[in-house]
């Protein structure tokens, strides 16, 4: 995996979502925040950018907004050692372990669809191409391979497809009797939007108000063939349910988390 250092492309993460589908945390937290090894799912999605030299973000934020804000303003003070003088009330950072990234926190409403919340964020990201994913799936992406799949194809956006794992395993047939059970592979399904796009600022024209990325705004582009596709075949995982949380969790705990970047 090739690294950068202070690659200057903007990193968009839209984060304002509801999670419905994942009640079980969202109900006190955005889903952004739900913790793998100790550390919000934003974390590691912003590490992945940041250990290949993005270190510029622009997040989304929406529902429970100030879990996220607090987050990141406490983030010098609470990941580094500290001297409190309680006399004096004097607090003294000794030594700093904070990342060197600049994050803007942008209030794109609570109940805004996807691609409204995109086009909240035109002035921030303005007429220089940018890249922008979801704020709930990592994966061990070559970035500089898919920044040059952009380029190669000179389209206004390219999606990342990747291919889940299957989440049943599958039968194999000896005539009418079973012969075999067989693992999930992890081609076992279609090819999916996996997020992490590379995006013209002119994709802002295709967005018609308050509606869904998906739905509305990526498929006027497709149809105008205007949409790359980087077919990725490495690992790749969302976080919609407890169940992929534990999974997630699972690997960062066994401590060969395939997004976990050196």
């Amino acid at each position: 995996m090739t690294k950068f250092v202070n690659y200057s492309m903007k990193v968009v993460i839209l984060c304002g979502g509801l999670g419905t589908r994942f009640k079980e945390e969202t109900e006190v937290r955005p889903k952004p925040m739900i913790e793998i090894g100790g550390q919000p799912i934003l974390w590691h999605i912003m590490n992945i950018y940041a250990s290949q030299g993005f270190n510029e973000f622009v997040l989304a934020l929406g529902y429970k907004q100030d879990y996220i804000k607090k987050f990141f303003v406490d983030f010098c003070s609470l990941s580094g050692d500290l001297t409190v003088d309680l006399g004096s009330g004097k607090t003294t950072l000794q030594r700093r372990e904070s990342p060197n990234w600049k994050v803007h926190l942008i209030d794109t409403g609570l109940n805004t669809n996807t691609a409204g919340r995109i086009h909240h964020l035109k002035s921030w990201v303005g007429s220089e191409t940018f890249m922008m994913t979801y704020g709930d799936g990592v994966g061990d992406i070559d970035l500089h391979s898919l920044i040059d799949h952009h380029k190669k194809c000179s389209l206004k956006a390219t999606v990342t497809a990747v291919r889940p794992p299957a989440r049943f395993g599958g039968i194999e047939f000896d005539n009418d009797r079973v012969a075999a059970f067989t693992e999930k592979p992890q081609s076992g399904e279609g090819w999916i939007n996996g997020g992490f796009f590379v995006l013209e600022s002119t994709v802002f024209d295709y967005i018609q108000g308050d509606e869904s990325w998906e739905k509305g705004p990526l498929e006027r582009i497709a149809k105008d063939g205007q949409l790359a596709a980087y077919q990725h075949f490495g690992f790749w995982q969302a976080m919609d349910t407890l169940r992929e949380k534990q999974l997630l969790e699972g690997l960062w705990e066994s401590g060969n988390a395939p997004w976990k970047m050196k």
